[in-house]
């Protein structure tokens, strides 16, 4: 194998590495050009999500690492020119005992670490507070149950606006959600139409909101945050706008959070809940 050959190995191997520690140079809640790796991890299940990312990716590079030296050492040892005479062999008790127990040991280094996140990231017990999501063609619905059960719709704003207001392009909302800081946050998702999935990487959150049934995940966001705005967009093909229903998140503090709750409850329009449940009778 030439050298020629062996770069573009050595510059995947390299760009693994360096990409290891890039979150901590990316821009909190948002993608940079040229990145390499996650984003900022901000909440808790972010962090064990990003520790997991790492111990993965070292992973990976250790079984590359380890298969290429053997192909090399085969290339090496079984040329023609040094072995012209063909080994017969076809069986090596040891050899296959490795080849086979070796995997089953990194599903496993693999497997405790995977559970634990999924089981941690999956509900919170003791949550301050409720946010309802739901996906439509092509925009997202938010309710807020737990202070004053108002709704509202956020929808990407145009690029013209986001170009002459400094924002984001394809990723500003015209409602962005808001979230306080410091609280732990119980997260449902549904849809009204097709598969949506609500996006949030510095969050760590990936989750579908499907029609008739609820999804169920949790976040929290740290004080350090408060005033930062989180971005994402749904990651599921729901139709030809897919991609210009895009995610926002912004972090502010109890005191912002609650003035925010009152100025919303006159602003938009609050969920109308059945008071009873009426039965057909049977006659």
């Amino acid at each position: 194998m030439s050298i020629k050959m062996l770069f573009p190995i050595l510059l995947l191997g390299l760009a693994v590495l360096t990409g290891l520690d890039s979150a901590a140079l990316a821009a909190v809640g948002q993608p940079e050009p040229w990145q390499l790796g996650l984003q900022h991890p901000v909440s808790p299940v972010a962090v064990q999500g990003h520790d997991f990312f790492i111990l993965l990716t070292w992973l990976m590079t250790a079984v590359t690492v380890i298969v290429l030296l053997l192909l090399l050492y085969v290339l090496f040892r079984f040329s023609r020119k040094r072995n012209p005479v063909p080994s017969k062999t076809t069986h090596h008790t040891l050899l296959e005992i490795v080849w086979t127990v070796a995997p089953v040991l990194i599903l496993l280094i693999i497997a405790i670490p995977s559970f634990r996140l999924l089981y941690y990231a999956d509900r919170v017990e003791d949550a301050d507070m409720t946010l309802k999501i739901i996906g439509k063609q092509w925009y997202w619905t938010y309710e807020y149950p737990d202070s004053g059960n108002f709704t509202f719709d956020s929808l990407m704003i145009d690029e013209e606006t986001a170009v002459a207001e400094g924002k984001m392009r394809l990723l500003d909302v015209d409602n962005p959600v808001v979230l306080p800081v410091d609280t732990n946050i119980r997260l449902i998702m549904t849809s009204d139409d097709v598969i949506h999935n609500w996006a949030m990487p510095s969050l760590f959150i990936k989750l579908d909101a499907v029609p008739g049934r609820l999804n169920e995940t949790w976040t929290r966001i740290p004080g350090e945050y408060a005033g930062t705005t989180f971005y994402g967009q749904c990651s599921e093909l729901c139709g030809v706008n897919h991609a210009y229903m895009p995610i926002a998140v912004k972090a502010v503090t109890m005191e912002e959070y609650e003035a925010w709750v009152e100025e919303a409850q006159e602003r938009f329009a609050s969920v109308d809940l059945p008071s009873a449940v009426s039965v057909a009778s049977a006659e």
